[in-house]
C-alpha cells in the first residue's frame, strides 16, 4: 500500500527532473591528489573552480564499485556540501584509501552559479591511478590525477 501511494510521486519527481535545464559544466575540475605529511602519504579529493564566479550551494556524492580480489565490492555513499566555493579556489571534498583505486570511483557534483544548476558526473576508472597517469597538478601543487 505504501508503494502505491509512493510511486505517482517518485514518477512526478522524474518527470520535474526532464524538465530542469542543466547546462554543460565548465571551468570545474575534480583532483585526486597524494600529499606527503609526517605520518607518510595522504591521498585526497579536491574541487577545483577555475570560473571567474563563485559557486554556490556546491554538493558532492562519491561512491566506488567493482571487483576487490575477485568479489564485486560497493563502498559506502558519501555525501558532502561547500555552500560557496569562491573564485578561483580549491577546497579538499574528503580523504580517499588508496585501497579503493582498484575500484571505479564516481563523484556526482551539483552546484548553482546565480540561479542556475549545473551538474557533472566525474568518474575515475580502476586503472586512473597507474603510476603512468600520475602528474603534476599545478592548481593545487601537487601530484595525482586530475579530471576535467
Amino acid at each position: 500500500m505504501l508503494r502505491d501511494s509512493i510511486w505517482p510521486l517518485r514518477r512526478n519527481y522524474n518527470h520535474m527532473k526532464k524538465d530542469i535545464d542543466f547546462h554543460p559544466v565548465t571551468g570545474v575540475k575534480l583532483a585526486i591528489a597524494k600529499k606527503e605529511n609526517a605520518t607518510g602519504t595522504e591521498w585526497a579529493v579536491y574541487i577545483i573552480n577555475l570560473n571567474l564566479i563563485e559557486l554556490k550551494t556546491v554538493m558532492i556524492t562519491s561512491k566506488g564499485y567493482g571487483e576487490l580480489n575477485g568479489e564485486p565490492k560497493k563502498t559506502s555513499t558519501l555525501r558532502h556540501m561547500i555552500e560557496e566555493l569562491g573564485p578561483q579556489s580549491i577546497a579538499k571534498i574528503e580523504s580517499i584509501d588508496p585501497v579503493v583505486f582498484s575500484l571505479t570511483n564516481e563523484f556526482w557534483v551539483s552546484y548553482y552559479i546565480m540561479d542556475q544548476i549545473f551538474d557533472k558526473r566525474f568518474i575515475f576508472t580502476s586503472g586512473s591511478f597507474d603510476p603512468g597517469f600520475i602528474t603534476s597538478i599545478p592548481e593545487i601543487g601537487l601530484q595525482g590525477v586530475l579530471h576535467a
